[in-house]
């Protein structure tokens, strides 16, 4: 990520679409002929697993599956797998502008089971032997797909109050005797990860073909109520009953007074240093079968992380020495050649700042944490080096105009003066130049801020457990004048592909 390139923040999604969420279908093709008419180099996305209670993209259900909702229906359609119509009859929600998750459960698994029982009954449809070799490579889906038949045998429960006590542990025994009697709900689980991956390896080579680069997120930690958990309970801190000792979360910080309890369990690292940090290879090569660049969040977290007692709130946590350079080395060795974005907001130590200058990862930059007129940050532009990724905000930020609205008046004011405008209602556009303009190898705005949307357009508020990850962009908003004025913009400041 050496040139000085930049891209565009947006979650699969939040894309357009007749079917209540953005998928992998030709809206995320549209995306990508926009990208490139805009003369970006990236697309950033958000996590693409499947998701969980709250619906967050950081809480899945696996870090190798993808999320059912993305496969495209209309695709489907064409293979012959679904009826146009029945599809289209569904309701799949009444706004355009937002995902209604509960019609998106109640609804989306029905459709594609009939798509599976379609290729059950019609085996021509689909390669069955490109099946076959996709269920075979890929070694996490056994346990993937029977911890999803378990949930819905029993009833969606997480796996640590699953009734049968040789089934919650993994016992031997217990997985063949449920994978003898839930073969079909493990067998459609199968044939959704393989229509995900189909379709995403369709559109990523599509993506290469237009000189469009994937930034992928990985977030830091897993779901307590996932595969990887319950599969793999010696990677974590977990008691004899495979319950959580100590879960993750955040100090009080700028997103949250309280600080933030995520309730993920935290890792065994000196397991996972004995073991070669085997899992965490496994899981990164995984994501980077997906992505060309992959985000860390939350890197700060390798260093010393914020382990707060199970059942207990955020502000009674502690920190914890964390793996440090040892795992980020073993990372920049076995991926050698790979490239990684270090997510180092937070609570930046002097450790956790030589950490990641000896990782060599560019770290994050965030504009609209720049202007706070009590003292000078160092994510104004002039004190960045080229080594950084520069942000309008992330996923957990305001849209600027939902920033400028927000702000106090004395930080909004410094903005002005900052950055040379004289009315409020031009800081999102000045903004968006300042990060254009920066040092920074790679400047990512949001495509909320480049739709100069409002505070309706931010995507997580942290802290709070419902309501998020629902924005959608309107159909027919990514207009040619758009991708020109981005492009004029974007070669303004020496940042074009061409």
């Amino acid at each position: 990520m050496s040139k000085r390139y930049s891209g565009i923040l947006l979650s699969i999604t939040s894309l357009p679409s007749e079917y209540g969420i953005g998928t992998l279908g030709k809206e995320a093709y549209s995306f990508i002929d926009f990208l490139q008419k805009a003369d970006q180099k990236y697309w950033q996305i958000l996590p693409v697993g499947p998701i969980s209670y709250g619906d967050s993209p950081y809480q899945s259900f696996s870090t190798f599956a993808g999320n059912p909702y993305m496969v495209d229906l209309d695709m489907l359609i064409e293979q012959g797998l679904l009826d146009a119509e029945e599809v289209k009859s569904i309701d799949w929600g009444d706004d355009p502008e937002r995902v209604d998750y509960g019609k998106m459960y109640a609804n989306r698994f029905d459709i594609l089971k009939k798509a599976y029982l379609k290729h059950k009954s019609d085996e021509s449809l689909l390669d069955v032997r490109s099946i076959m070799n996709f269920c075979h490579e890929k070694k996490w889906l056994d346990n993937y797909a029977l911890f999803m038949a378990l949930k819905r045998h029993f009833g969606m429960r997480p796996w640590t109050e699953w009734p049968d006590e040789s089934i919650r542990k993994h016992e031997p025994e217990a997985i063949e005797k449920y994978r003898k009697i839930l073969a079909e709900d493990i067998e459609f689980f199968k044939f959704i990860q393989y229509l995900f991956y189909m379709q995403w390896g369709a559109l990523k080579n599509y993506a290469e073909e237009k000189g469009i680069r994937i930034i992928g997120d990985l977030p830091i930690y897993v779901a307590m109520d996932s595969s990887d958990v319950w599969a793999n309970p010696e990677c974590f801190y977990l008691d004899e009953e495979n319950m959580p000792i100590e879960v993750s979360g955040v100090p009080p910080d700028a997103f949250s007074a309280d600080g933030q309890l995520w309730g993920n369990p935290l890792y065994r690292w000196d397991y996972l240093k004995e073991t070669g940090y085997g899992w965490w290879i496994d899981r990164v090569a995984g994501a980077l079968e997906l992505y060309d660049i992959l985000r860390i969040d939350h890197f700060r977290g390798f260093e010393s992380y914020w382990a707060v007692p199970y059942g207990e709130s955020a502000v009674n946590g502690h920190w914890v020495k964390g793996p440090d350079i040892d795992f980020v080395n073993v990372l920049a060795s076995w991926f050698a050649g790979r490239e990684f974005i270090a997510e180092d907001l937070g609570y930046i130590t002097p450790e956790v700042g030589a950490l990641l200058a000896n990782s060599g990862f560019p770290g994050m930059k965030v504009l609209q944490f720049a202007f706070d007129s009590r003292e000078q940050s160092n994510y104004l532009p002039h004190t960045y080096h080229n080594n950084c990724i520069c942000y309008t905000g992330t996923h957990d930020n305001a849209t600027l105009i939902g920033w400028t609205e927000d702000a106090c008046s004395e930080d909004v004011e410094y903005a002005k003066k900052y950055l040379g405008v004289r009315d409020a209602d031009e800081l999102d556009v000045a903004i968006v130049r300042a990060g254009m303009s920066s040092v920074a190898d790679t400047f990512i705005a949001q495509m909320q801020d480049y739709l100069r949307t409002g505070a309706d357009g931010r995507m997580n508020t942290p802290g709070t457990p419902q309501g998020n990850w629902r924005w959608r962009m309107k159909k027919d908003v990514l207009t040619d004048d758009l991708a020109e004025h981005i492009a004029e913009i974007t070669r303004l400041y020496g940042r074009s592909c061409r």
